[in-house]
Formats: C-alpha cells, structure tokens, sequence
C-alpha cells in the first residue's frame, strides 16, 4: 500500500513538473498569436532594419508635424485599427507598427524586442514630428508606457492595459509558479511613475481578459494629475473599439 502511494506521489509531482517545463517551453506561443498584415489603402510601408530584423511600420500619412504611434494587441493585425485611429486624429501622421512576427515583420516577439523597436520607430518618427503620441491597447499598452517612460511623447493612450501580465498570469495559473517561469513579464507598474506625458486610461467595462483591479493597480502608480480613468459602460475587452464612446474618448485627447 504504501508503494502504491509512493507511486502516485511521484506520478503526480512528474505529470506537474511535466506541465511546469511545457508552460515554460510554449509561453511565447501562449502569448503571442501573429497576424497577417491587411492591405489598406492610402498607406505606405515603413521597413526598420534593426539586429537583422526587418520591422515593417504601416504609415498614413498627414500633413504637418504631428504624429501618432499605434501598439496593438497580442492577437491584433494593427492595420484594422486604422480607421478608427484616422477619425480621432485626422491632422495627424499615424505609424502602425507590426511586431517581429507580425504582418511581414521579420524575427520572433519578446518584451525586450518590442520595447527596443518601439523606441526606434519613435526616434525615427520624432525626426520628422514634433509632437508624437504613443496609443496602445491590450499587450501593447505595455509597449507604450515603456516607450512613453523613456521619450518625450506629447500624450499617452492605454486601452484596456493591466498593471502586469506576471500578476494577471499568475491570478488565472494559481497552481504554478509563474514568477519563476514567465520571461516577458511586461510589468507596466514599474514604469507609471516615469511617465510625465498627459495620459487616458481607457477600461472596458465587462473586460474578461484585464481585471478591473489590475488597471486600477495600474493608475495607482502614476504620479499625481498625469493619468485619467475612463470606463467604456457595456464593452469588452475585444468589443470596445466598436463603442461610440471609445471612439468619442480617443478623438478627445487634445490634439
């Protein structure tokens, strides 16, 4: 009897530390689910050449020296937020950026990437505009603090962000040891505080996929009078960017 325990003792602890590998082998494929690029018409392409990787940037072009970047997200083609983006910015240049893996884009996405193209495609895009703000939804609202923490952006827009994707992940996978096993960990929190720009915070109101409380958590780290709330009553986390009042909330960041 007690062999047999012993037995589906370490059966069970084999079949976990067996989940725990896999968890750590697939997670990037858990993470990231890259999109074909649509055509869209009346917009060029924009290749960045960075560590041998072809970038590929979507550009609708305006006249003027404003401009506007777009971070998708994890299962996003950016292009189809394009239209939406358009109608809020009108004056504005706007650069989609696809990320490795993504739409053309070359190489294989990590946090460590993203973060390091974003910050190229700015330093680009901010050679020829002024006046640059940084929009990013869902994964890529992570990308964009980052950015905004680090360059000058006139303003910051965050759809549906999270305060980390370690302390989401490790809400839906109590059971394994997930600060252990996560390698992009996109810890937005960390960076709030660096963040002088003017910057809307823009949450769904029936969001299954961002916890209410981890936006919260979130703009709790902003310094004072830099980051605004805003709930968008009836969407979800996909559905929001079909809202009226998603649409209305971005058109009304000064532009």
């Amino acid at each position: 009897m007690k062999r047999i325990a012993m037995t589906v003792v370490t059966t069970l602890v084999l079949v976990y530390v067996g989940l725990c590998v896999a968890l750590f082998v697939l997670q990037r494929s858990l993470m990231y689910f890259p999109q074909p690029a649509a055509a869209v018409a009346g917009t060029k392409s924009l290749v960045l050449r960075i560590d041998d990787v072809n970038v590929q940037v979507t550009v609708r072009a305006a006249e003027g020296t404003k401009a506007l970047l777009y971070f998708g997200g994890n299962g996003e083609d950016v292009n189809s937020s394009l239209g939406d983006l358009v109608a809020a910015f009108p004056d504005r240049s706007i650069y989609l950026m696809h990320y490795r893996g993504y739409g053309g884009s070359t190489g294989k996405p990590t946090e460590p990437a993203l973060v390091a193209d974003a910050l190229s495609l700015f330093d680009e895009v901010r050679a020829q505009h002024d006046d640059v703000v940084a929009v990013g939804r869902s994964l890529g609202s992570g990308v964009a603090i980052q950015l905004a923490s680090q360059r000058p952006v006139s303003r910051l827009v965050l759809v549906t962000p999270y305060d980390s994707v370690l302390n989401v992940a490790s809400s839906r996978f109590r059971y394994f040891p997930v600060r252990w096993l996560l390698l992009d960990k996109f810890e937005s929190w960390r960076y709030a505080a660096a963040v002088t720009a003017p910057t809307l915070i823009i949450a769904a109101e029936d969001d299954e996929s961002i916890p209410r409380a981890s936006t919260e958590a979130l703009v709790a780290h902003f310094r004072g009078g830099v980051a605004t709330l805003k709930v968008v009553a009836g969407a979800d986390h996909n559905s929001i960017s079909e809202s009226a009042e998603y649409t209305r909330l971005l058109a009304e960041v000064p532009q």
